[in-house]
């Protein structure tokens, strides 16, 4: 009996941590400049393209000439097709995707959590309350939940852009169905990502320039396997893989940040 009210007392706990880091997020203008930074980066970028597709620089020390190529359709700002090596792709349309995303997340969860150390709330909450179990899950599941947002906003935003710059909507060889997987794997694979600046946010504590800094770092050695996991063409095996990787970096780095919070200074 004791054991069950116990459970249900670390229960209650969390729901009231994470109520408060919701409301928190809806109701600061961080979440709203991130989502909002996440739609009008697509259509820059496609518009931007799209006026200067086929200009020609040369590198003054190479003479290297470099052709500036436009997306060549809509969806290509989403992702490509498996077969079409994303992966390897280092030219701006191959960079600048929806999987900058995932950049875009880190500063969000770093500066979230700087905060409560910066406020001085990270140090009443864990003196008088709160459990650090309930706290790194809390802070993963809100930092999920705002990447999600941006990566939905940068969706709406890819479909604006593409319209705006008059990019076609043919989908290759992707379906409506394949791209709505690739969408759920990304959404999947902000899971992997966010526990990730958790971690580093926590060691970096209210000095959120190094922890932005380190998460971006870290950031640029995972980039490369985001199109591999989530193609244009992406089946329900993909999904099935970033939930997987999700619940595993999850859970491990929950259990790293727990330890970082007990062993070091809360101020």
């Amino acid at each position: 009996m004791a054991a069950k009210m116990k459970k249900c007392g670390s229960g209650m706990r969390l729901r009231s941590m994470l109520h408060v880091d919701l409301r928190r997020m809806f109701t600061t203008s961080l979440l709203y400049i991130m989502v909002a930074s996440a739609v009008v980066i697509p259509i820059l970028v496609t518009v931007m393209t799209t006026m200067m597709d086929g200009t020609v620089s040369v590198n003054p020390q190479t003479g290297v000439e470099t052709v500036m190529e436009a997306f060549d359709s809509a969806w290509q700002i989403i992702g490509t097709t498996s077969g079409a090596g994303g992966a390897m792709d280092m030219s701006i349309t191959g960079m600048c995707n929806i999987n900058l995303v995932y950049f875009l997340v880190s500063v969000f969860v770093c500066l979230f959590v700087a905060e409560d150390f910066r406020s001085g709330y990270a140090k009443n909450l864990f003196t008088v309350r709160a459990d650090k179990t309930d706290y790194v899950i809390s802070k993963t599941m809100t930092g999920f939940i705002a990447g999600s947002f941006m990566l939905l906003g940068f969706f709406v935003g890819a479909m604006l852009g593409g319209m705006f710059s008059g990019l076609p909507f043919d989908m290759g060889d992707a379906t409506v169905g394949s791209i709505v997987m690739c969408m759920l794997a990304k959404i999947a694979l902000m899971a992997v990502f966010v526990p990730i600046y958790l971690v580093l946010s926590v060691f970096a504590k209210q000095k959120s320039w190094l922890s932005i800094l380190i998460s971006m770092m870290c950031g640029i050695f995972l980039f490369m396997m985001i199109p591999m996991l989530t193609p244009l063409d992406a089946t329900i095996m993909n999904v099935i893989m970033c939930i997987a990787g999700g619940v595993l970096f999850s859970v491990s780095l929950g259990i790293v940040g727990k330890a970082i919070l007990n062993r070091r200074d809360i101020l």
